[in-house]
């Protein structure tokens, strides 16, 4: 199995894809995170990737995040939509989206630019002695797929990139690129995790990864794009940074030529 070619409007498949990953770290204060979308989205990228929770940070651990929920056409995704408007890109950030239960409020990516969609965290973080579903609804178990400038994008949320079942669904969905905005906690052993994880995945669907993390020192910072035979075409340090990379069709078409796991998998 290999993803189907997705023609653009002219019938060819765009060879590149320009990304640029925003280590940003989230304040508590929503309106100050707001403010900043402008300066920290830079034109000139098809794909702009923003953390996990940018639209207001988890705050001290266990504590209620409820409150800081908002609808899909609340004010943080009408200020994401204008940033980038302003800066002719897709932008893709986390916020915690209202639900039907008050009290648990999901952990959202909202995407908005030249596509508007939505993914809410499958997998919520009850590990490493956090309690991630006290507070959060899972979302629905469907992968979700974009196109952005020609391209198939899939979204996973940070611990969601600890199951492989997650990429290879989006992959036979038709996702070249999975898209995985993180707040991916520090401490022992946790970068090696990170960056591990996220060559894993690209080599075992023979896709690219593009992962965008908030800095330290409470998280992990190191986003990081990787191409689909696990070569790290870019990656941060720890603290604050933008940093961008090019994918190449050829190259993930040479992947997933040499290497068509996809198609010969059994199970």
């Amino acid at each position: 199995m290999s993803a189907p070619d997705r023609p653009d409007s002219a019938g060819t498949r765009p060879e590149t894809l320009t990304v640029t990953l925003v280590q940003a770290a989230a304040a508590l204060e929503r309106e100050a995170n707001r403010a900043r979308l402008g300066a920290l989205v830079p034109p000139g990228a098809d794909l702009t990737v923003l953390p996990e929770a940018f639209a207001r940070d988890f705050g001290p651990v266990g504590s209620d995040v409820a409150p800081h929920a908002e609808p899909l056409d609340g004010p943080f995704a009408t200020a994401l939509a204008g940033a980038a408007e302003a800066a002719g890109t897709t932008v893709v950030a986390g916020m915690f989206e209202t639900s039907d239960d008050p009290a648990r409020p999901f952990n959202t990516l909202a995407v908005r630019g030249a596509v508007e969609a939505s993914y809410r965290k499958i997998h919520l973080y009850d590990s490493f002695g956090h309690r991630e579903s006290d507070r959060l609804s899972p979302g629905p178990l469907e992968p979700v797929v974009v196109d952005v400038a020609g391209w198939q994008v899939g979204l996973m949320t940070c611990y969601d990139l600890r199951f492989p079942e997650l990429g290879r669904a989006l992959v036979a969905a038709g996702a070249e690129v999975l898209v995985v905005p993180a707040a991916w906690l520090a401490g022992p052993r946790k970068l090696d995790h990170w960056r591990t994880l996220a060559r894993a995945r690209a080599i075992e669907d023979t896709a690219y990864v593009v992962a965008c993390g908030q800095p330290a020192p409470r998280y992990t910072g190191h986003s990081l794009a990787v191409d689909p035979w696990g070569e790290v075409l870019v990656e941060a340090g720890d603290g604050e940074e933008t940093v961008s990379a090019t994918l190449r069709r050829e190259v993930l078409d040479e992947a997933r030529s040499t290497n068509p796991s996809l198609a010969n998998r059994r199970l």
